[in-house]
């Protein structure tokens, strides 16, 4: 043993020495590089164990992004899905103020009902509409327009917590910076819209016995936004997660690309004509189809004064609009499928065009028989679920067809 611990006290005094001879036999030059590197390496392993390092966007980062921006999405469905039951079952204009945080709590005691009924009493959509309602119906209608408002809350957070957190963590790029930053904007510009929208069907309205409504402007531009907000996280979701197929540059494809962008806005502007039907009722005018009243054009189509304000105001010309937006919309995405039947896509892309095909001969069918019937409201806010969903068909297919990115 006593030899062992000799042998290699000597083999390690050995190999130190002829270190220390390689050393000293360096120029000074060399002596003074290796001095500077050790110390530039010693500082950055120490800023390296005190400061973890932020995370650099990568494609998993990418995917975490991309999901999260997709459930957001679902979020502003649910929001839409929900603000059209409301305004079917006439619930809108039950709660007739607004607090971010103390109307998250409603009514607990019969005394709070009571009090929160006579506030509704004093506003004309009681006095005109429903002065016979009980204080079990207003409870209805209440909470009905309550779940809106609470969805529209969540959604908000939806958005803005995440956003916090995944810029601390450095998950967003420059330009995906600046786009979130935009979707939080949105999502608080439209919680105002909405109770912007509200107010003008509590105004008093002089020598008016019409039913209280809200302003069909001020209802088609809640929609739009919460449409514009739904398309741009989608498709931000979608370009997130799905990678852009390589496709050979041809004229056929660029045309391609051209009619699928033309008809993605015809589908958001029927979309969009539908708050106008709503807004003004529209819907139970001219019960029946193909012709209103036994007529292809009726009679009353630019009864009103100045001839622009029958696109915006008269029923009859509102309903003819959308029914002339819908059927266009339904024409163009068939010429889509056609075209692309000729041409070979990816199978995603055939996929979505497929889907966006059926979807919309679907909506077409939803849309006459929710005319035909009236408007009955599980119909109704069935059909314009269709809608989103069409949309929503209609952006996937704008993805899959894609550029490259460079």
């Amino acid at each position: 043993m006593l030899l062992s611990a000799l042998r290699t006290r000597f083999f390690c005094g050995c190999r130190s020495a002829g270190k220390q001879f390689q050393y000293s036999n360096r120029s000074p030059q060399v002596r003074q590089w290796l001095v500077k590197r050790n110390q530039s390496t010693i500082t950055v392993e120490a800023g390296t164990s005190s400061t973890p390092a932020a995370t650099v966007p990568s494609a998993a980062t990418n995917r975490i992004v991309g999901r999260w921006l997709l459930g957001c999405s679902g979020l502003v469905v649910g929001a839409v899905v929900l603000g059209g039951v409301t305004r079917l079952t006439e619930s809108g204009l039950s709660m007739v103020d607004w607090h971010l945080v103390r109307e998250m709590k409603p009514p607990q005691t019969q005394e709070e009902w009571e009090a929160e009924f006579f506030k509704y009493k004093q506003f004309p959509e009681f006095k005109i509409l429903n002065h016979e309602m009980t204080l079990p119906e207003f409870k209805f209608i209440f909470y009905m327009e309550w779940g809106h408002r609470m969805w529209g809350r969540l959604v908000g957070l939806a958005y803005i917590l995440p956003t916090i957190y995944f810029w601390r963590k450095g998950y967003f790029t420059r330009s995906v910076k600046g786009k979130v930053l935009g979707l939080c904007g949105f999502v608080f510009f439209q919680g105002l819209l909405g109770w912007y929208m509200v107010k003008s069907g509590l105004e008093e309205k002089q020598d008016s016995y019409d039913v209280p409504r809200v302003s069909q402007y001020r209802l088609s531009a809640h929609l739009g936004s919460a449409l514009l907000l739904y398309t741009a996280s989608l498709w931000m979701g979608l370009t997130m997660l799905l990678p852009a197929h390589k496709m050979v540059e041809s004229k056929r494809l660029m045309q391609l690309r051209r009619f699928a962008k033309g008809t993605g806005g015809l589908v958001f502007l029927t979309a969009l004509s539908g708050a106008f039907v709503a807004g003004l009722d529209a819907g139970l005018v001219y019960n029946s189809f193909p012709k209103m009243a036994d007529k292809w054009i009726p009679d009353d189509l630019l009864a009103f004064s100045p001839t622009l304000r029958n696109f915006f105001e008269n029923p009859t010309t509102v309903q003819f609009d959308h029914r002339i937006l819908g059927i266009s919309s339904l024409a163009a995405i068939t010429g889509l499928y056609l075209f692309s039947r000729r041409m070979v896509l990816p199978r995603r892309a055939k996929i979505a065009i497929s889907l966006l095909a059926t979807m919309a001969y679907t909506q077409v069918a939803l849309g006459i028989s929710t005319l035909l019937l009236y408007v009955p409201t599980p119909l109704a806010a069935t059909h314009q679920s269709g809608s989103v969903a069409l949309l929503t068909f209609a952006i996937w297919v704008l993805a899959e067809l894609r550029r490259m990115p460079k």
